[in-house]
């Protein structure tokens, strides 16, 4: 159950990047598309970070102590339209125009709205 709160809270949070960030859209018109989209980008973008992010983290870990940890917006920045290359190989109405600054943005406000939506869903084993 906690794996699907946290997919939709991220679904949540690319739908509010695409209404603040315009270079961010969703291109499909009826609502249960962009739902679906969401939905299937948000597991997209669940799964590059499952993978890519800790192996990114081990190769980079000198760039990440030399930039005192600012190389990570970069690699976010990336990471994110690598899932927006993703979607669209499936098909999916879900586009990151460019690299600055739509992607990083995105992958900024991304990251900040999913924290805070977090924050509000307990953890199951606290009380």
């Amino acid at each position: 159950m906690g794996i699907l709160i946290r997919l939709v809270i991220t679904a949540v949070s690319l739908w509010i990047a695409t209404l603040v960030i315009d270079g961010i859209r969703l291109t499909t018109e009826s609502i249960g598309g962009q739902v679906g989209t969401l939905l299937l980008v948000a597991a997209i973008f669940g799964i590059v970070n499952a993978v890519l992010r800790p192996i990114i983290k081990v190769i980079g870990c000198g760039l990440y102590v030399l930039t005192l940890g600012l190389i990570s917006v970069v690699v976010n920045g990336l990471l994110f339209m690598l899932v927006s290359w993703i979607a669209g190989e499936f098909g999916l109405a879900f586009h990151v125009d460019d690299f600055w600054p739509s992607a990083v943005l995105g992958a900024l406000l991304v990251g900040v709205v999913s924290w805070l939506l977090n924050m509000l869903v307990p953890d199951r084993g606290e009380d």
